[in-house]
């Protein structure tokens, strides 16, 4: 009887441990598509500089992508370790999911005007892009790290 309730007790342990392991993977994996991001704008705003339209172009469709898997990367339990995020992300889920779809359309809209050619438009997508970015990290991200 007791070995069992033993048993029970490591079952549910690594249950557990297990659980949390994933959801601190969730952090590291988040951390490292924003990370992905900024390096992605810093390339575009040197490509744009150079006039290298076919780059600015496809880091802005990288930024895309990444946008696209943003709300999945922050389940419900994933607010604890080394984290910026704050929990109106939680609070406030729709307005975080209509944030992350900002930033696909604005990147989108950057690939557009840089398959064109188009320099004044690239000028305005690229705000765009930065204010998609800022206004989100304004609303759901933490200025230092909660441990």
């Amino acid at each position: 009887m007791v070995r069992g309730k033993f048993f029970i007790a490591t079952v549910i342990g690594f249950m557990t441990l297990l659980v949390s392991s994933q959801l601190f993977a969730q952090a590291d994996k988040r951390q490292a598509l924003m990370k992905n991001n900024s390096e992605n704008a810093k390339a575009i705003k040197a490509a744009v500089e150079a006039k290298d339209y076919a780059t600015v172009e496809a880091k802005a469709r990288d930024i895309m992508g990444n946008a696209d898997k943003i709300v999945s990367l922050f389940p419900k339990g994933s607010d604890t370790g080394k984290t910026k995020a704050t929990a109106a992300i939680w609070e406030k889920s729709d307005d975080f999911a209509k944030a992350a779809k900002n930033l696909g359309k604005a990147a989108s809209e950057l690939a557009a005007a840089a398959k064109a050619k188009d320099d004044a438009e690239i000028g305005v997508k690229v705000k765009a892009l930065g204010d998609a970015c800022g206004s989100c990290h304004k609303a759901f991200r933490a200025e230092k790290y909660a441990e």
